[in-house]
């Protein structure tokens, strides 16, 4: 992650958002040396065949965990459970 200063930044916007864009370069902006912005790349968006295929997955994980969860015991439970062994 690179560091720029906010009059840096002014001059070189252009640039400095190309690289994010197509590098997905990181910056974090100063003003008097502390951190007051960060710059990063936008998520990217799934396509629709993407967010298909994922929740195909998800659905097929359930069905495989469902397999073996134990009767009667909620995913609420389940967690208390756990934290309780904490």
């Amino acid at each position: 992650m690179g560091t720029i200063g906010i009059r840096e930044l002014k001059a070189r916007t252009s640039e400095i958002m190309r690289k994010v864009s197509q590098e997905g370069q990181q910056y974090d902006v100063t003003n008097r040396g502390r951190v007051v912005a960060r710059i990063v790349p936008a998520p990217k968006r799934m396509t629709d065949e993407e967010f298909r295929a994922f929740w195909e997955e998800w659905e097929r994980q359930a069905e495989e965990t469902s397999k073996y969860w134990p009767k009667g015991l909620t995913a609420v439970e389940a967690i208390r459970e756990g934290r309780d062994r904490v």
